[in-house]
């Protein structure tokens, strides 16, 4: 029987090699880069050919560094199958690799990678990343004798940079622009994104302290708290991938907000900003004292945040998650994890929990507590692509909806009319958490509030782009632009001396996530050291102040 075994002089495989990554998993980045200089033009195809050319020579010098017999492979095989992993992603999605990317592949749960499986995804690795890697393994290299072979892959590498130069010489007047007002281009050059991705998050994560430094440990309950003796339950509802500009009572066409709409004592914010793109960023970002300007996972993992300070004021905090954990930010309160399908619960299926489960019990643990109380609630939310699993079938109001991840098969249309069935969803959970408020304030005799607040947005075919993850510094308003809203019982707007005709004539002014932090802690009259009254956005509108 014979066996396919091609036979390769082994310093032409560098130049091979780069030439296929660079043809074959970049369709995304030849048509942002054709459009950032100009369009396709006769006159252009001197540079499109030049710029293919310089970014084969790049990648030829880099793998001509480790073109050895015991290297050479594995590397390429390596790189082959991952850029076309990432390559499909960005095709399909239209997003772009940078280390938050990564943060978020390494950080997602099981279930919610399966979501993202699709037989077209498997179809694509396939044929572009395992059949060419077994190519590459069954080819027997035929390598110089080991100066002879240093000599060529030096001079390989050599003669390939200096090419490379002077085509960016040559061609830079075109290039300046272009990079310049289109830095999306090095998150879509595969698989160098990958390579910059990757290095980039292993070097955050190695630097994560050991040690985590307390914050906030002054913190005690103010003036308003003395001689109290109801208590108080703050319940933070942390929404997942839920974008401003599809909830109605922003000002959206169809109706996703039918039970919040016209709500007594419901404040909503219009224009508030993420701290990032994607969970792995702005959940602990906005749960920290940092703010986006001076936010690293780092510096984040490296301090206490919110719900530490609250503690250290005497609350009793508890983290109810249906989501895939809280990145580090629960880490030191009370958690439960509600995420996995119980038989028999009416809100869950075999496969996930539906949000409604986040209120099972919640009046048993508020009457059963003894301290003041605050509460996340973590949603599943939006999370893409499968928007349709988001919800019980008898909420899904609008439709046809796109009941596939693969979402290249449906229209965008469909696409939107599923997702906008989620933000329907979370108007009932919403709804019903203010229920739940209402009734535990009459019937146990605690002063309660609300706060909503959606980590990032997502884009829904706009320009192309799905889901999110976009590097902030680029990303599109569909995915940073995040709804934001407020509740309080009559008693504890009374009790924190908040004027509510106040704080719903500021709706409208522009608020980030940074405001989050020293907003719950004014809110809740905290007093600490941490705490920063001009990012308070209640600081205005407290009735003693």
């Amino acid at each position: 029987m014979c066996r396919f075994a091609p036979r390769l002089r082994a310093h032409y495989l560098p130049l091979i090699g780069a030439s296929f990554l660079v043809s074959a998993f970049n369709f995304t980045f030849w048509e942002r880069f054709v459009a950032a200089v100009g369009g396709w033009e006769w006159h252009k195809l001197p540079l499109l050919a030049a710029t293919f050319i310089m970014l084969t020579l790049v990648f030829t010098a880099a793998l001509s560094l480790v073109n050895f017999p015991r290297t050479i492979k594995p590397v390429l095989i390596v790189l082959v199958v991952s850029a076309a992993g990432a390559s499909y992603f960005i095709n399909q999605y239209g997003i772009q690799i940078d280390k938050a990317m990564i943060q978020n592949v390494i950080e997602t749960d099981l279930r919610e990678a399966r979501e993202l499986l699709s037989w077209k995804m498997l179809l694509t690795i396939s044929l572009l990343g395992i059949l060419p890697s077994v190519l590459l393994a069954r080819t027997t290299l035929e390598f110089a004798p080991l100066k002879r072979h240093l000599a060529l892959g030096g001079g390989t590498a050599a003669a390939s940079v200096l090419i490379a130069a002077a085509i960016l010489i040559l061609f830079f007047k075109s290039y300046a622009p272009a990079v310049r007002e289109h830095r999306e281009l090095r998150f879509l050059l595969t698989p160098s994104n990958v390579i910059q991705a990757i290095n980039g998050y292993a070097r955050q994560k190695w630097a994560k302290p050991l040690v985590v430094a307390p914050l906030g440990t002054d913190a005690v309950k103010g003036p308003t708290w003395n001689g109290q003796l109801r208590r108080s339950v703050t319940i933070i509802v942390l929404g997942e991938t839920a974008r401003a500009m599809n909830f109605s009572l922003n000002g959206y066409a169809r109706l996703t907000n039918p039970l919040l709409t016209g709500r007594p004592g419901l404040i909503n914010f219009s224009n508030v900003s993420s701290c990032g793109t994607s969970t792995a960023v702005s959940l602990p970002c906005v749960f920290s004292a940092l703010g986006r300007e001076h936010y690293s996972d780092t510096k984040a993992q490296g301090q206490e945040g919110l719900l530490d300070v609250l503690r250290h004021a005497g609350f009793g905090v508890l983290w109810r998650d249906n989501n895939s954990g809280c990145k580090g930010v629960c880490a030191r309160v009370e958690y439960e994890d509600l995420s996995q399908p119980e038989v028999g619960n009416a809100f869950c299926n075999a496969e996930e929990c539906y949000d409604e489960r986040l209120l099972e019990n919640l009046p048993e643990i508020i009457r059963n507590a003894k301290k003041d109380l605050v509460i996340v609630l973590h949603q599943k939310g939006s999370h893409g692509p499968a928007y349709w699993k988001r919800y019980p079938a008898a909420h899904g109001k609008f439709g046809p909806v796109c009941e596939t991840n693969d979402l290249e098969k449906c229209s965008r249309e469909s696409i939107i009319a599923a997702y906008d069935n989620t933000i329907l969803y979370t108007d009932l959970l919403l709804s019903k958490t203010i229920d739940l408020l209402e009734k535990t304030a009459k019937s146990e005799d605690v002063d309660t509030a609300m706060i909503y607040f959606s980590d990032h947005g997502e884009s829904l075919g706009e320009s192309n782009m799905y889901l999110h993850g976009a590097p902030y510094i680029i990303a599109p308003e569909e995915q940073t632009h995040v709804p934001f809203m407020l509740w309080f019982s009559e008693r504890f707007s009374q009790r924190f001396r908040v004027d509510t005709k106040c704080v719903a004539a500021r709706s409208e002014q522009k608020f980030t996530h940074d405001n989050v932090f020293h907003s719950v802690l004014g809110l809740l009259d905290v007093s600490t050291a941490v705490y920063n009254p001009g990012l308070d956005l209640f600081h205005a509108c407290s009735r003693d102040g």
